[in-house]
């Protein structure tokens, strides 16, 4: 068999079929990608007529890939991330740390640390627009891997080792509580104290739950399930009384509005907190801007590191 030309195969057929692959649905793609449906379909077709295999298994109310087609749309994610790496690679080129920059925060971060930093990144990065995108950790990494992100800060380390990234600074823990809650009058004041029922956490999926529960030594099963959905749900359940927990101290920092309600008070024990740091694909032609875009944040960072 002759081997087949790439005169046929486009970058546009392979980012719809990427949107159908993971948005389960051809309309929603095709409002992705900024085309009609049946225009995004008849593309689809072209391109399963010019690779000889059927991607997509299409049923009345729900859309499928195939096992051949899993195999070819992993590829084709992979080769749309090249892809994305050469227009990068010649923006780099042309102008460092300029242009737009996809940058994922984690949801316990974001609101505490970016009003302190941003004002600093416009006056030195005139040209780097940065487009912001709040989440939890394992959906951020999973954004950053698929190439919709280009960047993360996150809770040092990253999970994946095809990440590469820098530490910014560290953030320790503050305990969170109501200003006569019996914590406060201890004279040295430990993780081991804080193990009990009435440590409040977040839901499922953050990290700071995660690192809470390590911290201080918790089962994740058999406690009363009394979490919050955000750091400042957590602060009203305090503000209320109904228990305590362990704040970041950027968090800690803010809500002025529950003076008297939310007393705050340091562990007299060293390194209970976590490692915030800037990490992007190793594999990403920009590491370099990066890594100077971290340079600076570290140089700025509102906690030494």
């Amino acid at each position: 068999m002759a081997p087949q030309t790439l005169a046929g195969l486009s970058l546009r057929d392979l980012e719809y079929a990427v949107a159908v692959a993971e948005l389960r649905h051809f309309g929603r793609a095709a409002e992705r990608c900024g085309v009609s449906q049946p225009a995004l379909s008849e593309q689809i077709r072209k391109l399963e007529g010019l690779l000889g295999v059927t991607l997509f298994e299409r049923q009345a109310r729900r859309i499928a890939v195939t096992t051949q087609g899993a195999v070819l749309l992993a590829q084709a994610r992979a080769v749309m991330r090249e892809a994305r790496g050469l227009l990068d690679l010649a923006q780099q080129q042309a102008a460092p740390l300029s242009g737009p920059l996809r940058l994922g925060v984690i949801a316990t971060l974001g609101p505490y640390y970016l009003p302190r930093v941003l004002r600093d990144v416009r006056a030195r990065f005139p040209e780097l627009v940065l487009r912001l995108q709040e989440g939890r950790t394992a959906g951020l990494l999973a954004a950053l891997e698929r190439g919709e992100l280009d960047a993360a800060l996150i809770a040092l380390p990253a999970p994946a080792p095809s990440l590469a990234g820098e530490p910014l600074f560290f953030e320790p823990f503050l305990l969170a509580c109501p200003p006569d809650h019996p914590l406060l009058g201890l004279k040295r004041l430990t993780l081991e104290a804080l193990q009990g029922q009435e440590l409040l956490l977040l839901e499922e999926g953050h990290c700071l739950r995660d690192q809470a529960l390590s911290l201080c030594a918790l089962p994740r099963t058999d406690r009363e399930e009394r979490f919050a959905s955000s750091l400042e749900m957590l602060r009203h359940m305090i503000a209320a009384g109904e228990g305590f927990s362990l704040l970041p101290a950027l968090a800690a920092q803010a809500g002025a509005e529950f003076d008297g309600l939310v007393a705050l008070r340091p562990l007299d024990e060293a390194g209970v907190g976590r490692q915030i740091g800037l990490v992007w694909r190793g594999t990403d032609p920009r590491r370099d801007s990066f890594s100077q875009f971290a340079g600076f944040l570290k140089e700025t960072a509102p906690l030494p590191a």
